[in-house]
């Protein structure tokens, strides 16, 4: 198992790695990897999303198993929110501490431990997961950015000025590069159509360069951050990460009824590191953008252990 594990977490580190030593060699300036985050946000992570969403048909999604796990993630998820004060930052921060590396190292390590079986459950969750979770952040962000505007205007407030500020967050956080594409993939998907293949062709190079760019900008911009200064608040998301969501989890899919094979996928999907997408939630908006570096990279450190701690214990559920 403990083999399992590390093949499949060996590529995200070494994909890392290049971009920490391209970044030291300067064979890639801070600047460019900004504009390097700012197209794989505006590009390849719509293409991604629009095109696992265009084959997702609603009708054939089993509910009942995830719900255990998007009930911790969403539960986990607003707790962290609350205790950050609703704030740009305690929304990323809670982001990282519930969405999950679930392509780059969900799909390998799913397959190879449990086989076609779990890898039905494992599809189910990707193609709600950024769906859920990144829509989710999304529209906190908006709401945040839209309360800090309207405190740094400082403009006498009026019975019911809040709501445009609200209306227009909302708005912002649906036509985004993020929920905007699953949004069009999901409702392409009930068409009953299928995607032309000189369409579908660039959406799959293109989505599929999204995540090893994602890791590659993780280790440049792991290169320029300090990450002394940010090692115990990314080994604290780590932990919540990489051991509270799925002890959460398990004890949400007990409470359900859930056991076997499917509680086990989800168990040990929710314990998988911080997902290179919060990275780039970071990157696009600015906020803790080392302390989310520090994360995906302690986190992903940390899986080796963790990862295999929790396939171990989930064999006996």
């Amino acid at each position: 198992m403990h083999a399992i594990v590390l093949s499949s977490l060996l590529p995200v580190i070494l994909l890392i790695a290049i971009g920490f030593i391209a970044a030291r060699a300067r064979w890639m300036r801070a600047e460019a990897a900004k504009d390097l985050a700012g197209l794989v946000f505006m590009v390849l992570t719509p293409a991604l999303l629009f095109r696992t969403m265009s084959t997702v048909h609603v009708e054939q999604l089993d509910f009942r198993p995830v719900a255990a796990y998007f009930a911790a993630g969403i539960g986990l998820f607003g707790v962290m929110l609350a205790w950050g004060g609703f704030t740009q930052r305690a929304t990323v921060l809670a982001l990282a501490a519930t969405f999950s590396n679930t392509v780059a190292i969900g799909v390998p390590l799913i397959g190879l431990a449990y086989g076609q079986a779990g890898m039905v459950t494992l599809f189910t969750i990707i193609s709600l997961h950024a769906l859920i979770l990144l829509t989710l952040a999304t529209i906190a962000l908006e709401l945040a950015v839209a309360r800090q505007a309207a405190r740094d205007a400082a403009a006498p407030r009026t019975r019911g000025a809040w709501v445009r500020p609200v209306l227009d967050a909302l708005r912002n956080g649906i036509l985004h590069p993020v929920p905007l594409p699953i949004l069009l993939g999901l409702a392409f998907a009930q068409t009953g159509l299928t995607l032309p293949v000189v369409l579908d062709r660039p959406l799959e190079l293109l989505g599929t360069a999204m995540g090893p760019m994602s890791l590659v900008l993780v280790g440049v911009t792991l290169a320029h951050a300090r990450i002394g200064h940010e090692l115990r608040g990314a080994l604290g998301l780590g932990l919540l990460k990489n051991v509270a969501l799925p002890v959460l989890v398990t004890l949400i899919g007990w409470a359900m009824g859930l056991h076997g094979l499917p509680l086990t996928i989800l168990v040990v999907t929710s314990s998988l590191p911080i997902g290179a997408n919060v990275f780039m939630f970071s990157q696009r908006y600015q906020v803790a953008q080392e302390l989310v570096t520090a994360s995906v990279a302690v986190s992903t450190a940390l899986a080796v252990v963790t990862v295999s701690t929790v396939m171990t214990l989930a064999a006996r559920l």
